[in-house]
């Protein structure tokens, strides 16, 4: 059963209880640390776009099309849409010869509110680049490219491109894919469902690749390394994920997914960890996290208190005064 992990106070009363569960794994699969129930399914969400680029390292479309670690690093993101981002992704369609009209990721606004307010001001009209997960797609149609797959329905289950990746997710959960759960992401592709436990332990095959093939070693190494190496392409500046591994200069590699979902790799320890909120709150994700990584020693007491703003998010007002915040109140249990 899942555990209550946050509270939330307006003054001195709790007005929200968020529950959920967190698993904590080496690469082998034994726990570290949990709480509530490690068992419980659900969907990885954004929380698997590290592990779906791999794709676009296995494939060898990095070398083919002379992609950068900063162009890996938005390939694995959900970006904000500003206009480094935008750049970014835009950079990655004329190397492969193509335009946003074959990014079937949908179209949406900035997730970076001032950017999207300022495109409405000077009349821009937002595009499937501006989605947040337009990067992901260009990496995906990077692999299609270098593989000879057709780029017209590369979002089907059935297309081989999704099917490489199923593999691949499978590798890093430690799953058979016929145990793997398939659903469709908000942005039209195939989103991966497994357990708690299997989500962390993705991650830490990750952090940890020394059991896998060679090739699947070195795309986990040039992944983590594009992502601690430009964290503000991953979430952009005030975004949880760029935060935390500013903070802790590339000793985590972080990504969260949507409903509550987020997932942390700990390359010195070889851990992953995954954090799955009830309800689907981000902002408890954050703040459980933030506790987890504390209580587990991962974080020390300086970057904790960096980290303040989501370990303790204070609730404001319309008048913007500070009227409650969220309170992390469990205790791991570590093995």
């Amino acid at each position: 059963m899942s555990e209550e992990l946050v509270f939330v106070y307006r003054g001195d009363l709790v007005e929200d209880i968020h529950r959920g569960d967190i698993a904590v794994t080496d690469a082998e699969g034994h726990i570290i640390a949990s709480a509530g129930d490690i068992g419980k399914r659900s969907y990885m969400r954004s929380a698997a776009k590290p592990i779906q680029a791999a794709c676009v390292v296995l494939s060898g479309a990095m070398e083919e099309y002379g992609l950068t670690k900063k162009e890996l690093a938005i390939i694995c993101a959900s970006h904000r849409g500003d206009s480094e981002h935008v750049k970014t992704v835009n950079s990655i369609l004329k190397k492969l010869g193509l335009d946003k009209s074959y990014l079937k990721c949908g179209i949406l606004q900035p997730l970076d509110r001032k950017r999207a307010n300022d495109m409405i001001r000077d009349g821009l009209a937002f595009d499937e680049v501006t989605c947040n997960c337009s990067g992901k797609h260009s990496g995906m149609l990077a692999t299609c490219l270098k593989k000879g797959y057709p780029l017209e329905d590369y979002t089907d289950t059935d297309h081989p491109l999704q099917k490489d990746i199923l593999k691949i997710i499978s590798v890093y959960s430690k799953m058979k894919e016929e145990e793997i759960s398939i659903g469709i992401d908000g942005c039209g592709v195939p989103v991966f469902g497994m357990s708690v436990y299997n989500m962390a332990m993705a991650f830490a095959n990750m952090a940890d690749p020394s059991d896998l093939p060679d090739s699947y070693r070195n795309a986990s190494e040039e992944i983590i390394d594009a992502m601690v190496t430009y964290p503000e392409m991953i979430a952009g500046k005030e975004g949880f994920d760029t935060q935390l591994m500013q903070v802790t200069k590339g000793r985590l590699f972080s990504k969260i997914g949507a409903d509550g979902v987020l997932c942390v790799g700990i390359k010195e320890k070889g851990w992953g960890l995954a954090a799955k909120i009830e309800d689907g709150s981000a902002s408890s994700s954050y703040c459980a996290v933030c506790e987890a990584l504390f209580q587990l020693g991962v974080l020390t007491d300086s970057e904790i208190e960096q980290l303040k703003p989501f370990h303790y998010k204070v609730v404001y007002n319309n008048h913007k005064a500070a009227v409650g915040k969220y309170v992390p109140d469990f205790n791991l249990n570590i093995y």
